[in-house]
């Protein structure tokens, strides 16, 4: 009997889904998510998902709940389950049957001008310390996660900014997933500091033959493979506690940071928006709730009014 999930045959349906996934262009990660999805609910109701009715994905979602299941899993189980049932079987109907639960919005970390400095400094290497400022001046590309080659990512110095490629060919042939990379071209700030800590890295990268031609701008242990989600993670968290910082701290706080701080000098949150490549203007306006400067510099309409309130008699009782 075969026990390694890995090695028993894949159904028809479930090959299907991974090609529709494939076709999109979902990476790895989220094809396995979407599987192990669907796998739950077919567990659930006994039989092949292909054979669901309205009333067992309500009664999925209801023993979701009642197990104790929290908001986002919940809400990434239904994403796997609509584009399973408006995708690969065809049943939009099926899809709008499932709910989305509200989840709120948790503030996140964010570091002081200070102590992003701090942790810069305290980079182990080069290589980190341009990955480090690479994700936070460059916060477009940090959810994405672009991995930039030698021979298509490039910094354009004169025109102060920093053309990205996407990596291509990556996903799904055992690789781990690139600390930065993101699903298509874009341009992003580059600022003098930004490139002489880039040009720092390239010397010496080029120097110890880190940099392979053509390969990787942030190549992993292995300079073949890019710089993985778990490397640049474990750096951050080193350089922070090596720093001093308490906070928790991950590649994605330095993004939260670079946001707030362009708020605090009063940048237009649209341009703060398009930065950060965010779809809605609601994602963006989260770091209000963080952008401690912003709010003290606002006057309350009550200290406008506080003349006209001392000046005006009370009321007789």
């Amino acid at each position: 009997m075969t026990s390694d999930p890995s090695l028993r045959p894949i159904s028809p349906l479930r090959a299907r889904m991974i090609e529709d996934m494939t076709v999109r262009g979902f990476n790895e990660h989220t094809r396995r998510d979407y599987v192990r999805h669907v796998r739950s609910f077919a567990a659930f109701i006994g039989r092949s998902p292909d054979t669901a009715t309205a009333e067992d994905l309500r009664l999925f979602q209801l023993h979701q709940t009642r197990i104790g299941v929290q908001p986002p899993s919940i809400n990434s189980a239904v994403s796997a389950l609509r584009f399973f049932f408006a995708v690969t079987l065809d049943r939009p109907d099926l899809a709008r049957r499932l709910t989305v639960v509200p989840q709120p919005r948790r503030i996140p970390a964010v570091l002081s001008v200070e102590e992003v400095t701090l942790l810069l400094r305290a980079a182990t290497a080069p290589k980190y310390k341009a990955a480090f400022a690479t994700a936070g001046a460059c916060p477009g590309e940090g959810r994405g996660r672009w991995a930039a080659r030698l021979g298509s990512g490039h910094a354009q110095g004169r025109r102060h900014r920093l053309q990205a490629h996407a990596a291509t060919g990556r996903a799904g042939q055992g690789t781990q997933k690139p600390a930065l990379a993101k699903a298509g071209d874009r341009h992003a700030m580059l600022s003098p500091q930004l490139l002489e800590v880039l040009r720092a890295w390239w010397r010496e990268g080029r120097r110890h033959s880190l940099l392979l031609p053509g390969g990787w701008l942030f190549p992993g242990f292995n300079p073949v493979e890019p710089l993985s989600t778990r490397q640049l993670c474990r750096a951050v968290r080193a350089a922070a506690q090596a720093a001093g910082i308490k906070k928790r701290v991950s590649p994605h706080t330095l993004r939260h940071s670079f946001a707030t701080h362009l708020l605090e000098q009063d940048v237009d949150i649209r341009v703060i928006q398009t930065l950060l490549g965010h779809a809605k203007l609601d994602t963006t306006a989260l770091y209000t709730r963080v952008a401690n400067r912003t709010i003290r510099t606002v006057t309350s309409p009550l200290d406008r009014l506080a003349l006209l309130i001392e000046g005006t008699p009370r009321p007789e009782a």
